[in-house]
């Protein structure tokens, strides 16, 4: 129990360094108008595509079905649909500062998109954000050279990995690769909903408030001591600004954790940033302060490395539609940010619980579905339908409530802010 609550706490302090990475590259993003015309342009060409294919009836059906290659074009239902779940997921980063991409490929699934699709689809909307807002971050002065290379070559090796099993999976059978994927996010989604929860009720019946964005610290005992008494070549020095001399590990120790991270990346869709920081904090002994600069590089690389080797070149990718995602998020994490100074966080952490259960039922109830398709149980096809649809609806009405309360919040003050 202790380890799961130390575990929990290193995954939370990962989304939230995801996540302020996620804000300072929208900023960046909204405040240089070239970029912004460039977005517009974009994401009117994908309107445009979206349009001029709306009324091809097969377009759909190819979507849904088990061809790998097929073109990147779709409704203009589902363009405005990628712009709706990125405003969500922008709202979740913004304003619980904790990543929102968890409930991406989830909320794709269920809008009717291929799970390998919304894989592929969500790493190049992270990578293309990461383009766009970060040419170089002032915070990679952070970074351990020896570190990033020696975590990136496994990062790389652990790409390849995931996006061959990801796209065995889905050449073999199409519902097997839904199902693999619906399984990592159910495992990964329960075990940090019900820790979540438990925080908010934890904090609720303390009568605390609480940080919105949580807390926790770092490890320098055990395992890290441990590691880093190995001297296995090559040796990486780092911390040498915090640590008269600084600290020594195996490279092989680095790598290694890269190899997890680019594999987990590469199935679920992520930047892997929910992994890194973890490891590197602690298993690795990693101070924060060089993690942070350390997991923005490797997102950019991990995160493009993935999306174009893995996933575009073999048709994975929907680029109109990673756009919409782009747009919405961009705007949403703008309003997420600004609502906290304004709601207590014991509020904000209580609807952070409420979302990751909700992508935990979500997938959990797919799940039926995608065993009887397979023939691994067969179970009455009205009972899968209603069990598929209620963890959609109740997917999308968490998530809508959230964003419609977020919203309203942001309109009903906005004077408020303004003074402020």
């Amino acid at each position: 129990m202790n380890f799961a609550r130390k575990f929990y706490t290193a995954l939370q302090q990962a989304a939230m360094a995801h996540a302020r990475w996620d804000l300072e590259v929208s900023t960046s993003i909204i405040r240089d108008k070239r970029k912004v015309w460039l977005l517009a342009i974009l994401t009117a060409l994908g309107l445009m595509v979206s349009l001029a294919f709306a009324d091809d009836l097969n377009l759909p059906a190819m979507l849904g079905g088990s061809k790998a290659y097929t073109p990147a074009f779709y409704t203009t239902g589902i363009f405005v649909a990628s712009i709706a779940i990125g405003v969500c997921a922008g709202l979740i980063t913004g304003c619980i500062g904790a990543g929102g991409g968890f409930i991406i490929t989830p909320a794709l699934m269920s809008a009717g998109i291929k799970g390998i699709l919304a894989v592929g689809t969500d790493l190049f909307h992270i990578f293309a954000k990461a383009i766009m807002g970060t040419a170089v971050h002032k915070k990679l002065g952070n970074v351990s050279v020896g570190l990033a290379v020696a975590f990136l070559v496994g990062s790389g090796a652990g790409v390849l990995g995931g996006g061959v099993l990801n796209r065995m999976i889905y050449e073999a059978n199409p519902v097997a690769s839904d199902a693999f994927i619906s399984v990592i996010y159910v495992v990964l989604l329960g075990f940090l909903g019900m820790y979540a929860m438990l925080d908010f009720l934890r904090l609720r019946k303390a009568g605390n408030g609480g940080d919105a964005h949580g807390g926790g610290g770092s490890s320098s005992g055990g395992l890290p001591a441990k590691l880093q008494s190995a001297h296995i070549p090559p040796m990486i020095s780092f911390d040498e600004d915090l640590i008269p001399g600084g600290k020594k590990i195996s490279g092989l120790f680095v790598a290694l954790c890269g190899v997890i991270v680019g594999f987990m990346a590469a199935i679920m869709g992520v930047g892997g940033g929910f992994l890194t920081f973890p490891m590197f904090v602690y298993v690795l002994g990693v101070s924060s302060f060089t993690t942070v600069g350390t997991d923005i590089l490797q997102i950019i690389f991990t995160a493009g490395f993935a999306a174009i080797t893995q996933y575009a070149i073999y048709g994975f990718i929907f680029y109109t539609l990673a756009m919409g995602m782009l747009l919405g998020s961009l705007l949403g994490i703008q309003i997420g940010a600004l609502v906290t100074k304004l709601v207590p966080g014991l509020y904000i952490r209580g609807f952070y619980a409420l979302a990751i259960l909700a992508g935990f039922v979500n997938r959990l109830f797919a799940m039926p579905s995608k065993l009887n398709d397979m023939k691994i149980l067969s179970i009455n096809l009205d009972l899968c339908a209603f069990l598929t649809n209620v963890g959609n609806w109740l997917f999308f009405l968490t998530i809508g409530v959230f964003a419609v309360w977020v919203i309203g919040t942001f309109l009903s003050k906005i004077k408020e802010l303004r003074e402020g």
